[in-house]
């Protein structure tokens, strides 16, 4: 296995010590409430919570998969919460959120993969919250177009599913989603009318010519917003990191991918999916 490769300086992180912090971590506990925030080890957590800001996670916090870049917990999860939902629409509400981010653990183990808790949720926090927009940062569902279409006619603002990493990496880094699975997803949130996002972490073994292979398939299928960042590697179990890619590269990457037609690019080493959401409603060219 590689050594492990010490963070550079610019992956140093500052803790939240902000009033707003403290309040949104004394909400979430005192609701019960999963954040893949804290669950997937989230480098802006502090950045995020001191704004007042977080990314819901339901369907409980194990995961019925087991990718080997993510720190969320993996095994035979609990059955659904049906209180979640009306829950969590209480809990943007108390924080005042004019935009929310969910998303949520695999549910393999359920007949229809969670698809109706998630609809569940979408119409709760609408009925509780009519002008908070919301993104939503859903599982493949094994590709099952009829469970897609669900969480697509509950009308989300934002559709978002990541493709994490190019072709060639894609069956060592993520345990059971596929590459052209991922793509056929975005495509049907694209070709539904919603703004359809993906992103990828850097620094897994992948060349740049692969990336800029990854962002055009992602162009093809209809996807406008895009995220790149650093993958930090949550524990020595996880794979290592190849390599830290340089800011200035980050910078590259955005002003090709916009050159390329994105409409709305996010990248630099602690970007992570759901990093300056709200400004992701409206990209440039929907």
């Amino acid at each position: 296995m590689k050594k492990h490769t010490p963070k550079p300086e610019w992956l140093k992180i500052k803790l939240g010590d902000s009033m707003a912090y403290a309040k949104t971590s004394a909400i979430l506990q005192q609701y019960g409430l999963n954040t893949i925030c804290v669950s997937g080890k989230c480098p802006n957590q502090g950045e995020c919570w001191s704004r007042g800001t977080a990314t819901f996670m339901i369907g409980g916090d194990v995961c019925t998969r087991s990718c080997k870049f993510c720190n969320t917990k993996t095994g035979r999860p609990l059955p659904l919460d049906p209180h979640e939902p009306a829950k969590l629409a209480e809990v943007i509400g108390k924080m005042g959120l004019k935009h929310a981010v969910i998303t949520s653990v695999d549910r393999d183990d359920l007949p229809d993969l969670g698809a109706n808790h998630w609809v569940k949720t979408v119409e709760a926090v609408r009925e509780v919250n009519p002008r908070t927009t919301l993104e939503v940062l859903i599982p493949d569902f094994q590709g099952r177009e009829e469970l897609i279409a669900q969480v697509v006619k509950s009308a989300p603002d934002i559709i978002s599913h990541n493709i994490e990493t190019v072709r060639r990496l894609t069956p060592e880094v993520r345990s059971a989603a596929k590459y052209d699975t991922t793509l056929r997803v975005i495509a049907q949130v694209a070709d539904s009318g919603v703004v359809a996002k993906s992103g990828l972490m850097l620094g897994l073994g992948e060349e740049m010519e692969e990336v800029y292979e990854t962002l055009q398939d992602l162009l093809n299928a209809g996807c406008s917003v895009l995220t790149l960042g650093q993958y930090l590697q949550p524990t020595r179990n996880h794979l290592p990191v190849q390599r830290y890619v340089e800011p200035f590269e980050f910078e590259d990457i955005k002003r090709r991918a916009e050159l390329m037609g994105f409409g709305v690019v996010e990248s630099g080493s602690l970007v992570r999916s759901s990093y300056h959401a709200e400004n992701h409603i409206k990209p440039k060219h929907f």
